[in-house]
């Protein structure tokens, strides 16, 4: 679920830290810049691992900060195709399941992926699975806030940085479209497969 990703960045230190440990403030620095931040094609940046090395402290004219050039590793969820995880259903709604892990919301189980047959209950806005026994339909239903097992099937990054086009007199501007609406990271899970879905379903040897 998580890797120790190898990184490089420089580090702006401002004058009034300059007394302090340089370790202690870059490592400050670090996370500040990168916490919750999603790297395209890496995940999400949790905390930072470790400092591998660190360059000389840079002044550049007209700046009065230090520019620090740093290696470092940093702790990154992004979990494996077909890896394991539990969670907790966030909401439901007919495309399918939302489900969180606390740090991370952006995981969608589609309709599609639950076990079958399911059905949408409209007037809870909730899904049930349509479990089948020798001589009758049972509906197990999927409720908000209950612990999930599901399966990562696939992971989808989206490029949410602001585009740039040319205005009327030659200029660059920013603009904002429906990119903006974008999820930059998402997790697709599935739960089509026995022993998996709520935890409630299935006794702990199974």
């Amino acid at each position: 679920m998580f890797i120790v990703a190898t990184l490089d960045d420089t580090v702006s230190i401002a004058p009034h830290l300059f007394n302090e440990q340089l370790s202690t403030i870059v490592a400050e620095e670090l996370d500040r810049k990168l916490a919750n931040t999603i790297f395209q094609e890496l995940g999400l940046c949790v905390c930072l691992y470790d400092i591998l090395s660190m360059g000389d402290c840079i002044l550049l004219p007209s700046d009065a900060n230090f520019h620090i050039k740093v290696k470092f590793r940093y702790v990154v969820f992004r979990p494996n195709i077909d890896e394991i995880l539990v969670g907790k259903i966030r909401s439901s709604s007919k495309d399918g399941i939302t489900v969180t892990l606390g740090f991370f919301d952006d995981i969608l189980i589609p309709s599609t992926k639950l076990q079958h047959p399911s059905r949408f209950i409209e007037a809870e806005q909730t899904w049930a699975w349509q479990y089948e026994t020798d001589d009758e339909t049972h509906d197990l239903v999927m409720d908000i806030g209950e612990e999930i097992r599901f399966r990562v099937v696939q992971e989808i990054f989206e490029d949410t940085a602001p585009k740039e086009m040319s205005n009327n007199n030659g200029s660059m501007a920013q603009t904002t479209n429906d990119d903006d609406k974008k999820v930059p990271y998402t997790i697709i899970g599935s739960i089509s497969e026995p022993g998996l879905g709520l935890r409630s379903w299935w006794t702990e040897t199974s």
